[in-house]
């Protein structure tokens, strides 16, 4: 009987633990993205940012030149993702893309007046 009682509040114990989990704050954030200008630009962008402590979501939208992106607000923040956004080779807002990233990016990926961007199809 006694193990029964034991088992019973342990049980118990545990279901209640489970249930008192504080949820996270979480905020979305649409950020103007505007040197981003392909496909590959897209998918280099989410590969890197969903890596980043505290992001659950990235989208990136090249047509609207904007970057969606979903965080847990007590791991990061709206400016460290501006900050990796510029790390990886974009604009982001008011953060300039980091020089030796951009560098490092495919032509396609680069701006027009660099030489880069998408051919246009007639």
């Amino acid at each position: 009987m006694k193990k029964l009682l034991v088992l019973s509040i342990a049980l118990a114990g545990f279901a209640a633990t489970g249930f008192a989990q504080v949820k996270k704050a979480v905020q979305t954030v649409t950020i103007k993205t505007p040197t981003v200008q392909c496909d590959m630009c897209k998918k280099r962008i989410e590969e890197y940012m969903i890596r980043e402590t505290g992001v659950q979501k990235v989208t990136v939208d090249y047509k609207r030149k904007t970057t969606k992106v979903t965080f847990v607000t007590d791991r990061t923040n709206i400016e460290n993702i501006k900050t990796a956004i510029a790390n990886t080779g974009y604009d982001a807002d008011d953060i300039t893309a980091n020089e030796e990233s951009y560098k490092e990016l495919p032509k396609c990926c680069k701006k027009p007046a660099d030489g880069g961007g998408m051919k246009k199809t007639l």
